[in-house]
């Protein structure tokens, strides 16, 4: 799904995503920055003679004139100041980023379904529920981008940040670190393998049950004269009710399945911390070396829990709208016949007759033949009206006339030339259409007439 999403996005808005892409990468730098200077800052805090035994430490120390182990609080505070403003401006310019491409997108996929469907011959509008193109083109292009493109963009983002942050733990103290990300890691999966095929199911259902909340709506409002005559309101009540109720329960779900290992995670962080410092108290140095590194391991776990929680929310987001992402690109994948001719082209030349030769028409070609054999001559200026009838092919007989269906056989001919693909546009200017202004729901005849 992924890879045809790539695939659906103009030129533009690749580059974007390369640039957020680069600004993932100093984020991440931003990240290691922020996280390294707690533990000098922390150590300083805490026990400043020892630090300033170290011979680079006293190297540079002097060069920012500090001559004393106390003097090196004031300069590592405005460090770590510092690098926790970077840290949280580099986050904000990615969030904001991430959130602007990603919507930009959502109207790009938008505009390009609802084109596409435009440009749909007659006959795929006919066979085809209209609630299920309002609901692609607003409500699941939407989706796509709230459980598709911005999940995405977080991981990514996410995932930069957490690698980032492991190496810098690691570089700490392996043991601690790789201990509490196996921990938390541990916790995800088991809640990913718990979740999976739930999500699937709710997507399915989110993808069925929406399409069928804008069809009761449709319907309900569209025929409300009918509905206000007949005093139907229940009915379409019932329908609305039965459609809407087991769609914002499956969102429910998902929302919580997203939101849960949080809580859990945070628990287990508690605990590890915990069991991590009485460690370090019993080894040698004490609480004078716990301390600096426990302070490191516990801002490293608040910033590497929302990252492990973005990695799951934005997996969580796909699974559970796999399904709306897929009819979405379903569409934004159909073909475009292309007539050719424009608007302003010249009228193709009408003086004398208009003839259907020996016209047959099918909707599909498993289906039974509307039109059989049609042959008939309209002299220019001439009034005629079609009876028969129901079903018996008169408005498909004008649809055919009109340029909308193409015949399965036979042709329309102006003045003997025929009507076609390349000259459509030209006898269409001819054409004004008054239809028949009835309202069908989307449902079948014995409903409708119901």
């Amino acid at each position: 799904l992924l890879q045809r999403l790539w695939r659906s996005l103009g030129k533009k808005r690749k580059a974007q995503f390369a640039v957020l892409m680069v600004l993932m990468i100093f984020t991440s730098f931003a990240e290691v920055f922020s996280l390294g200077a707690v533990l000098p800052f922390l150590a300083v805090l805490t026990d400043p003679e020892r630090v300033f035994r170290y011979d680079i430490v006293r190297m540079l120390a002097g060069l920012a004139g500090v001559t004393t182990p106390h003097g090196m609080l004031l300069p590592l505070t405005v460090v770590f100041a510092l690098a926790a403003l970077l840290s949280g401006g580099m986050r904000l310019l990615q969030a904001w980023a991430n959130t602007r491409v990603s919507f930009a997108t959502g109207a790009d996929l938008s505009i390009a379904l609802y084109r596409k469907t435009l440009y749909q011959p007659y006959a795929v509008h006919v066979s085809r529920n209209s609630s299920t193109i309002i609901n692609a083109v607003s409500a699941k292009v939407m989706q796509l981008i709230n459980g598709g493109v911005m999940p995405v963009t977080n991981m990514v983002t996410s995932s930069f940040i957490l690698l980032s942050i492991m190496a810098t733990l690691i570089a700490i103290d392996p043991v601690i670190a790789l201990s509490a990300f196996g921990g938390f890691g541990v916790t995800y999966a088991v809640v990913i393998k718990l979740t999976r095929s739930r999500l699937k199911e709710n997507s399915q259902l989110i993808a069925r049950e929406s399409t069928l909340v804008i069809k009761s709506l449709q319907e309900g409002l569209g025929g409300i004269r009918d509905v206000l005559i007949d005093g139907t309101q229940p009915v379409y009540c019932d329908v609305y009710s039965r459609a809407v109720f087991p769609l914002r329960r499956a969102q429910g779900n998902n929302t919580f399945i997203n939101l849960s290992p949080r809580f859990v995670v945070e628990a287990i962080g508690m605990i590890l911390i915990a069991g991590l410092a009485y460690w370090l108290a019993e080894q040698p140095g004490g609480m004078a070396r716990a301390i600096p590194v426990l302070g490191t391991l516990a801002l490293g776990s608040q910033r590497m829990m929302p990252a492990l929680q973005q990695l799951f929310g934005g997996w969580s987001s796909l699974q559970g709208n796999s399904a709306s992402m897929k009819e979405v690109l379903d569409m934004l994948e159909q073909p475009v016949q292309h007539i050719s001719g424009e608007v302003n082209q010249e009228v193709l030349p009408f003086e004398r007759l208009l003839a259907l030769r020996k016209l047959y028409f099918r909707y599909t070609p498993d289906a039974p033949e509307v039109l059989r054999e049609i042959d008939l001559e309209i002299p220019k200026g001439s009034r005629i009206g079609f009876i028969g009838t129901t079903g018996s092919g008169k408005s498909t007989l004008l649809d055919i006339v009109m340029g909308l269906l193409e015949p399965t056989g036979g042709a329309v001919e102006v003045d003997g030339t025929p009507v076609t693909r390349n000259n459509l546009r030209s006898w269409q200017r001819h054409i004004a259409h008054v239809p028949q202004s009835i309202f069908l729901s989307d449902a079948s005849i014995a409903e409708n007439i119901a």
